[in-house]
C-alpha cells in the first residue's frame, strides 16, 4: 500500500512492517495461481514461487477476493463502456493492468500509487522482462512514454510513487500523469484503510468524494475486529510491529459504511467475505474445494466473517452505478 512516511506516521519499523505486507500478498496469490484457483500469467515476472505451502483457507479467502473485487470492477467497466480511470491505491505486485489488456477491457487509463520503494521495485522488474514491457508499448499512444526509476507514465497505464495521507502531493502528481476528474472514476483499496489512521482515511474518502463527479470506491479490509476473534488478528500484528491503526473503522459492516455515507457519498454496500464467498457459482465452488482438503469448515468461515468487501458509489452523471452489485 502507499503508507505513511516517517514525518506523518511512526518509525521505520512501522512503515518496513507496512511495505512487507506487499510481499505476503504476493506470495499468497503466487501460491493459490500456482494451485490452480485462478489463471494470470504475469505474477511470475513479479514474485518467486512461494517455497512453503499455503493453508487452504487462505487461498481460498483470496479467490473470493479476487473474485469479488473483479466482479464488481467489471460491472463498473460495462456501465461505463470502460470510458473511464482505475486508480488502484496500494497496488502493490498487482498484475490488473495486464489482465485488463488482454480481456480488452482496458479504461481510458489506469493509475497505481504505493510506496516509492515499491514502485522502484516494480518498474525494475516492467523495464527488464518483454512481457510486462511490451503491452504498455502496445496501448501506448501520442506523446513519449515516461519512465524512470520511481515513475512510469504512458497514454493508458502510470505508475505513482506516493503517499496517500500527503493528498495535495497526490493530486499534483495524478494530475501531472493527466488524471480526469470528469471521467468516472473507480478507486481500488485492498488491505490499505486499516493501516491508516481514521483521520487519514477520512480524509481520503472525502477527497475522493469531493474530486470525482461519478466514482464507484471498492475497500476489502478486515471487518468485525471488536470481537475476540477480530483482537488476535490485531494482536499477531501487532507482534510483528504493525499496527492496525485504523482498525476503529472495522469494528463492523456498519462502521464500514457510515464512513462513506457521512462523507457525502449517495449509496454503499458491505458484505463480509463468506458471504462472497458464498454467492460464487456453485460450480465455481465446487473445482476450488477440490483443489485441496480443508479438515475443518468453521475456522475458514469464522476468518471468512473478519474480511469484508465494501463498495460505495456517488452517480451525479447518472450512469447507473448505484445498480452494480455481486
Amino acid at each position: 500500500m502507499a503508507g505513511p512516511s516517517r514525518d506523518l506516521l511512526g518509525t521505520d519499523v512501522f512503515d518496513e512492517a507496512v511495505r512487507s505486507t506487499c510481499d505476503v500478498a504476493s506470495h499468497c496469490k503466487r501460491y493459490a495461481i500456482s494451485v490452480g484457483y485462478w489463471k494470470d500469467p504475469y505474477i511470475e515476472y513479479f514474485v518467486s514461487h512461494p517455497k512453503e505451502r499455503k493453508a487452504p483457507e487462505i487461498s481460498r479467502g483470496y479467490y473470493a477476493r479476487v473474485q469479488g473485487v473483479g466482479r464488481l470492477l467489471k460491472a463498473f467497466l460495462e456501465k461505463t463502456k470502460c470510458n473511464c480511470q482505475i486508480i488502484n491505491l496500494g497496488a502493490g505486485m498487482d498484475t490488473l493492468f495486464w489482465k485488463l489488456k488482454d480481456e480488452n477491457l482496458l479504461p481510458m487509463k489506469y493509475f497505481e500509487i504505493d510506496f516509492p520503494s515499491i514502485v522502484s521495485r516494480k518498474i525494475h522488474y516492467i523495464k527488464s522482462k518483454p512481457p510486462l514491457s511490451k503491452p504498455i508499448m502496445e496501448s501506448h499512444s501520442g506523446e513519449t512514454l515516461l519512465i524512470d526509476a520511481h515513475g512510469l507514465d504512458s497514454s493508458r497505464y502510470a505508475i505513482i510513487g506516493g503517499d496517500l495521507r500527503d493528498l495535495p502531493r497526490l493530486e499534483e502528481k495524478l494530475k501531472k500523469c493527466h488524471m480526469d476528474p470528469d471521467l468516472p472514476t473507480l478507486l481500488m483499496t485492498e488491505c490499505v484503510l486499516i493501516y491508516m489512521t481514521t483521520e487519514h482515511s477520512t480524509c481520503l474518502i472525502k477527497w475522493v468524494g469531493g474530486m470525482f463527479r461519478s466514482a464507484m470506491f471498492i475497500n476489502y479490509e478486515q471487518v468485525n475486529m471488536a470481537d475476540r476473534f477480530g483482537q488476535i488478528m490485531i494482536e499477531n500484528l501487532q507482534s510483528k510491529q504493525c499496527e492496525l491503526v485504523g482498525a476503529d473503522a472495522c469494528r463492523s459492516l456498519d462502521t464500514q459504511k457510515e464512513r462513506f455515507l457521512i462523507h457525502g457519498w449517495e449509496t454503499v454496500n458491505a458484505l463480509d467475505m463468506l458471504k462472497v464467498y458464498q454467492s460464487l457459482p456453485p460450480d465455481d465452488i465446487k473445482r476450488i474445494e477440490a483443489l485441496e482438503f480443508l479438515d475443518e469448515k468453521e475456522p475458514f468461515e469464522q476468518l471468512m466473517q473478519h474480511y469484508c468487501l465494501c463498495w460505495a458509489i456517488k452517480d451525479s452523471q447518472n450512469l447507473g452505478l448505484a445498480d452494480v452489485t455481486l
